[in-house]
């Protein structure tokens, strides 16, 4: 087979079946490549940078996801996408056509070329981005497929190849590879005896799930573990729904000061901390409140460990978790249970606000949903939620990227077509990639899209020095009416208070067709945790702020163009030492 062919076949043994990207003269042999395969189908998106996020949304559902754009000016329009996936572990990888080899050592200024050529430059962009880079040439194409996918597959991380037009359809060995790994038998034996003592002799541990449990293929080994140990259990945020929240040990989420004082006591009084698959940052975790680091006690990532703040290299999660399950002893510990979730709400016709919108997704929501939040305040009103046994939420915390979820919910839609999938958007940024609702109604996916509309950035707003600032001010749009401009089976409305939230809600579960509901509030309307945490972080970075140097008048010393340089320095000495 030739290499594009070869190259897709693989990744369709990984259980990538469907494509995203947009066509471009360089990459039509890759495109070719998969419409040919009779188990693989393109998905054309509405630029490249949508086709990133789909891709994205897509791995976090399938494991692996695939986007094939073309030289420099496509590549570059899905960049942002791909370093989103490598900031929070998702495997997608960036397929790229580029100009034939005799263009490329000739240096020949093709389109969409800088004047002063560099085929390289795209290429060199991406390595800080991405597990692994390739090139492909007559002499190594095949080794290099083979050697960027295997890294591909132990670090879940995005990888890049960039195929010439010649190559791709020049034929290689069809050869089997393997891409699996097998953890260091030595180094696991080492780490699993030292985690099983530091369990056995502690007294009151915790453990902490999160993120890597589900990149790394996790869940079920994580399940076991926690269920033998039988110790207490929470999460950071991306880690939500790792365990049945109605487990007898289940804390509820870790929100440190900011909410259910029953997980920060755990984790802060712990003398144990089992932290698996741990993403330790700002928004995840609500700020660097623990009074360690996560490494100094145990933590289990995807591809090493740590205890004691000693690291043990190419050791799986899985495996790791599965050995320890073996051998550690039963801790059989009580708590007291917190009340999770929200409490139920009358629908009344009041205006709609954030303290009925997310009691009512809660109840809304069912077992084997998943959720697509958008960032913002939205995470941290389906923080607190219960939700339904096998329910996948999926946001993107770390990277933070506002237009992320609305084509993230197209590759969510195709990756898993069994499941309802339920959108939950801000217009600011729903307005980024919008475009992508006529993608889904042409392959008729049908998701419950909930676009919040409260007039503006209102994370923004809260953040800045004035909610009236007018960046943080877009224009407006009518988006029921929007989402009708699309052919496709859609129904669409908008709601500005709480029962009409309520009956549409209703509508949705009788309708056989994309359901589009635009959720109207006031601009500063919040959830409870997104104004407590902006407040400790405004007073933290205030109390950091380091106050201006001022000069008494009553000095009569001034800066003016004659004052000489003795005399400004004295000056400008005064002033700090008053600040010191």
């Amino acid at each position: 087979m030739n290499t594009a062919e070869y190259l897709v076949k693989k990744l369709e043994e990984l259980g990538v079946n469907d494509f995203f990207g947009l066509p471009g003269d360089y990459n039509f042999n890759i495109l070719y490549a998969i419409e040919n395969n009779p188990n693989t189908k393109w998905i054309g998106c509405t630029n490249e940078l949508n086709a990133g996020y789909a891709a994205d949304g897509y791995a976090r559902i399938r494991g692996y996801g695939a986007i094939v754009t073309t030289y420099g000016v496509g590549e570059l329009s899905a960049i942002n996408a791909i370093a989103g996936s490598a900031a929070e572990n998702v495997p997608v990888i960036s397929i790229v056509g580029v100009p034939a080899t005799k263009t490329i050592e000739n240096k020949t200024m093709v389109h969409h070329n800088f004047q002063d050529v560099n085929y390289y430059a795209c290429y060199e962009a991406h390595k800080p981005i991405t597990a692994a880079c390739a090139y492909l040439t007559r002499d190594n194409a095949k080794l290099e497929i083979d050697r960027i996918l295997k890294v591909f597959v132990k670090e879940k991380k995005p990888v890049y190849v960039a195929i010439p037009m010649d190559i791709a359809t020049m034929e290689i060995s069809e050869k089997e590879v393997s891409y699996g790994w097998s953890s260091d038998e030595e180094v696991l034996r080492l780490v699993t005896g030292k985690i099983v003592a530091k369990i056995n002799n502690s007294k009151n541990p915790v453990i902490l799930g999160d993120l890597l449990v589900k990149r790394f293929d996790a869940r079920i080994e994580y399940k076991e573990f926690v269920e033998k140990t039988r110790i207490p259990v929470t999460n950071f945020l991306m880690g939500t729904n790792l365990i049945d929240m109605d487990y007898d040990l289940y804390l509820g989420g870790y929100y440190a000061q900011f909410g259910n004082p029953e997980a920060e006591k755990y984790i802060n009084e712990t003398d144990c901390l089992i932290s698996v698959g741990p993403v330790y940052t700002d928004l995840n975790a609500f700020g660097f409140n623990l009074p360690y680091k996560l490494n100094d006690h145990i933590a289990i990532y995807g591809t090493y460990t740590y205890v004691d703040g000693a690291r043990y290299n190419n050791v799986k999660m899985a495996d790791v978790l599965e050995a320890v399950t073996k051998l550690v002893d039963t801790k059989d510990m009580k708590i007291s249970k917190p009340q999770i979730g929200y409490e139920h709400k009358e629908a009344k016709n009041e205006p709609l606000t954030s303290a009925y919108i997310y009691p009512r997704l809660q109840e809304f929501i069912k077992e084997n949903d998943i959720l697509v939040a958008e960032t913002g305040i939205i995470p941290h009103g389906v923080a607190p939620m219960k939700l339904p046994a096998n329910v996948e939420l999926q946001t993107q915390t770390l990277w933070g990227s506002i237009g992320w979820a609305t084509p993230a919910t197209l590759g969510v839609c195709l990756a898993k077509s069994n499941s309802r999938v339920i959108l939950i958007t801000g217009e600011g940024s729903h307005q980024l990639t919008a475009m992508e609702i006529g993608n889904m109604l042409r392959r008729g996916i049908k998701p419950v899209v909930i676009v919040l509309n409260n007039k503006g950035y209102t994370i923004e707003r809260v953040l800045s020095d004035s909610p009236d600032d007018c960046f943080n001010d877009i224009m407006q749009m009518n988006y029921s009416k929007f989402a009708r401009v699309f052919d496709g089976d859609i129904w669409s409305t908008k709601v500005t208070t709480a029962e009409d939230f309520d009956k549409a809600l209703k509508v949705t579960q009788i309708m056989n067709k994309m359901c589009y509901i635009e959720i109207c509030t006031e601009a500063m309307d919040m959830p409870k945790l997104t104004e407590d945490l902006i407040s400790c972080f405004k007073k933290k970075a205030a109390e950091n702020k380091a106050p201006a140097v001022q000069i008494k008048p009553a000095e009569e010393e001034s800066f003016s163009p004659s004052c000489s340089l003795d005399k400004f320095e004295t000056v400008v000495h005064k002033g700090l030492s008053e600040v010191e």
